[in-house]
């Protein structure tokens, strides 16, 4: 398997920032955090489909391969506006992390109902590995405020979507992972479901006091896993310097 060069790309971007986040000087460390958080979470992004893609082949779809999916290339994970660069503007305005892009799985290819699960849980538990991975590093590493806060900020956007990804909601991975256990008038009502129902959902999010109660669960889970919420909210208003 060989490593997309546009991958390894928005990785060394994002260690770019990371560099550049250590700076006492405030426009080269807004610099960084904001190209941490962008560059961290395309990189998440990338993972995340990989995630599934993988956890696919071992599950029996050799599809996954010839498509590309295993070389963590965002061009691969479908559409490049929706998959990449939308989910990017969303985070960049301070909205909701959206789930970002798709694999096609050949699920009549995977072995059994719990590996077509495991294949649609394989996303969001990525996104909550990868928060907790930089919550660990956030409190075990001294480092400089900027580049703690950055950490934190990209740590706290892995746990919303993994909150968000999670939902047993039509269109997202928590429905993915018990869509084979449904009865068959049930899943002809979700796959019914699945173009309008996460947009239901986000505007629920947005608009009405679904919104609160899901950011208090995030929030929940991103101190149960070690997260830092001060260096969180610097993070946040450094990336979202214009607003």
């Amino acid at each position: 398997m060989r490593v997309s060069p546009l991958f390894l790309a928005l990785v060394a971007a994002t260690a770019a920032g990371c560099v550049l986040a250590t700076f006492d000087n405030v426009y080269a460390m807004t610099a960084g955090v904001v190209l941490i958080v962008l560059g961290g979470w395309a990189t998440s992004l990338c993972l995340h489909e990989f995630g599934h893609a993988v956890t696919a082949f071992r599950g029996g779809d050799r599809s996954v391969q010839a498509k590309g999916y295993l070389t963590l290339d965002p061009r691969h994970y479908t559409d490049p506006v929706l998959s990449i660069v939308l989910p990017l503007l969303f985070v960049a305005i301070g909205g909701i992390p959206l789930p970002g892009g798709a694999v096609w799985i050949n699920h009549s290819a995977l072995r059994t109902r719990r590996i077509e699960s495991a294949v649609s849980l394989a996303g969001p538990l990525t996104n909550l590995v990868l928060g907790v991975a930089l919550t660990a590093v956030v409190a075990s590493v001294p480092m400089a405020p900027g580049l703690g806060a950055g950490l934190s900020y990209l740590a706290f956007l892995q746990v919303i979507a993994f909150v968000l990804n999670i939902l047993p909601i039509p269109g997202l991975d928590g429905y993915g992972a018990i869509e084979p256990w449904l009865s068959g008038q049930a899943r002809q009502f979700g796959e019914k479901a699945r173009p309008w129902a996460p947009l239901v959902l986000f505007a629920l999010i947005l608009a009405t006091p679904v919104g609160a109660m899901f950011f208090r669960v995030s929030y929940l889970l991103f101190d149960v896993v070690g997260g830092n919420l001060e260096l969180t909210i610097d993070g946040m208003s450094t990336f979202r310097f214009w607003m």
